[in-house]
């Protein structure tokens, strides 16, 4: 990122600490076409796919279980978990969690699902 004459590092704990909704991805940068967000989450999502694109899910604070259709994939703080494209999946958080999410630019976070959890897309913190 660059600030006001010169360049700055990205804290992702301060940009997690400006979101005041769940389950509300923002972007903190991007690289090429790719974009890395910021959510807080807790409880249920919804089941969705991305049809065109894998979806990495890096936890940075708290814990998240990503359910898919043979199971389900626990990954703790400090831990990185990629959903290849195409395949169902439904994260959870039993208590609140931060996790950055890194996707194409233009991804809706509900993916072909839709509904009233789809995030406005391109809001930046």
């Amino acid at each position: 990122m660059i600030a006001k004459g010169g360049y700055e590092a990205i804290n992702l704990r301060e940009k997690c600490r400006l979101i005041s909704s769940l389950w509300q991805p923002r972007v903190i940068a991007e690289l090429n076409d790719y974009q890395f967000k910021v959510v807080r989450v807790e409880g249920d999502f919804v089941w969705h796919d991305h049809p065109d694109t894998d979806e990495a899910f890096l936890v940075l604070d708290g814990a998240l279980r990503i359910d898919l259709p043979g199971g389900s994939v626990q990954i703790s703080e400090g831990e990185l978990f990629v959903v290849p494209k195409g395949l169902r999946h439904k994260p959870y958080a039993e208590a609140e969690a931060s996790v950055l999410v890194i996707e194409p630019r233009g991804v809706p976070n509900t993916g072909s699902a839709g509904g009233d959890r789809t995030a406005e897309q391109d809001i930046w913190i």
